[in-house]
């Protein structure tokens, strides 16, 4: 038995605690992980409180789990009839302590040897209920892998879960579901494992090496703010502009008076002129802008969640597409940013798919 969590220096961080309890056993001081506690108040100079030596407590018996990213003890328990493992609740310290420790415990201790396989199939511009529906007989039938679907941020997720004597033959069940499955929507597939739409873009862009900025309005720097936390992403983005009112889109942006009074801000013919200019200003292959209305209230006569998007690519015809979100203020921006992100990997993925041929 797996359990995640509780395992910290507030009240209700109960775990170990009920289960002790359950299995009659103490409850004692690991004295390396209380050392290493002490430590790092020490070192900051900084008074720890009582509470935190509750990270140091195992339960008796039990094989400590080192923590490398945090406080909380982990730990490996055995019993006549069970196998328990406790693990903290933070998935950047839960999940480096199982594949460290824990995991190689229980292979170590399976009378099987049965090996685990784990892939993650992301999809973007299909929800999770159509994806669901239209892998329904899989779903329905599955046993070797199992087929789990989730929904992200703006994005479904399925993980595939494979049991076999071996890795090979674990990874090949695996294929054999992800083959299928792409058959019947492999157009929404945009990658897999821990890599997000993000990373594969900005990864895509400096393969290219290609250059971008942005215009942004009713996303308010979200999109550059995504951008902005790649390591060394300099390299691609060299800049943008937060226009949000009409006044800033005009003198800084340079958007003619003439659009904004005869089409609008929320137009096709905005969105154009902003991820026009913004590549012109900033000297980049790329411009993409995002104007439209977020909510709560409309604007020009369009509904909440209506959404442009511009993309000027310099030596292509500049573009622009409409969106209709319909979902509160902060989603339907959120959606725009991702949106946005499509739009890019659409443009390299065809402009890739020309060279290969």
């Amino acid at each position: 038995m797996i359990f995640t969590g509780g395992l910290g220096p507030t009240e209700d961080d109960i775990t170990k605690q009920v289960l002790a309890s359950y299995l009659t056993k103490g409850i004692i001081y690991d004295t390396d992980h209380l050392s290493k506690i002490e430590s790092f108040f020490a070192a900051r100079n900084d008074k720890m409180s009582e509470n935190n030596k509750r990270q140091a407590e195992i339960i008796e018996g039990s094989h400590v789990l080192s923590n490398e990213f945090g406080f909380a003890a982990g730990m490996f328990l055995e019993t006549d009839s069970h196998t328990y493992v406790l693990l903290p609740g933070p998935p950047s310290e839960m999940q480096p302590m199982f594949t460290k420790y824990a995991k190689p415990l229980l292979l170590k201790n399976s009378e099987h040897k049965i090996v685990l396989e784990s892939k993650i199939l992301r999809f973007f511009g299909i929800g999770e209920s159509k994806l669901a529906d239209d892998l329904k007989d899989l779903i329905a039938t599955q046993t070797n892998p199992t087929i789990a679907t989730y929904a992200g941020e703006n994005e479904v997720v399925i993980r595939l879960t494979a049991s076999a004597k071996t890795r090979e033959e674990a990874l090949q069940l695996i294929a054999t579901s992800e083959e299928e499955i792409i058959k019947r929507d492999g157009a929404y597939i945009y990658g897999s494992g821990e890599v997000t739409l993000v990373d594969l873009v900005i990864q895509q862009l400096m393969d290219a090496n290609m250059t971008i900025s942005a215009a942004e309005s009713l996303t308010a720097g979200l999109f550059q703010a995504e951008l902005g936390g790649t390591t060394g992403i300099s390299k691609i983005f060299k800049g943008g502009m937060v226009t949000y009112s009409n006044e800033m889109k005009h003198e800084l942006l340079h958007v003619s008076t003439e659009t904004m009074e005869q089409e609008g801000v929320v137009s096709q013919a905005c969105a154009m002129e902003m991820a026009d200019n913004i590549r012109k200003l900033c000297k980049t292959d790329i411009g993409i802008s995002f104007t439209g209305v977020a909510g709560p209230k409309s604007l020009e006569g369009h509904p909440v969640g209506t959404v442009w998007i511009g993309l000027s690519v310099v030596e292509h015809p500049t573009l622009a597409y409409r969106y209709t979100f319909n979902r509160d203020r902060n989603y339907n921006r959120r959606r725009a940013v991702k949106e946005g992100f499509a739009l890019i990997k659409a443009f390299l993925d065809e402009k890739l798919e020309k060279r290969e041929k």
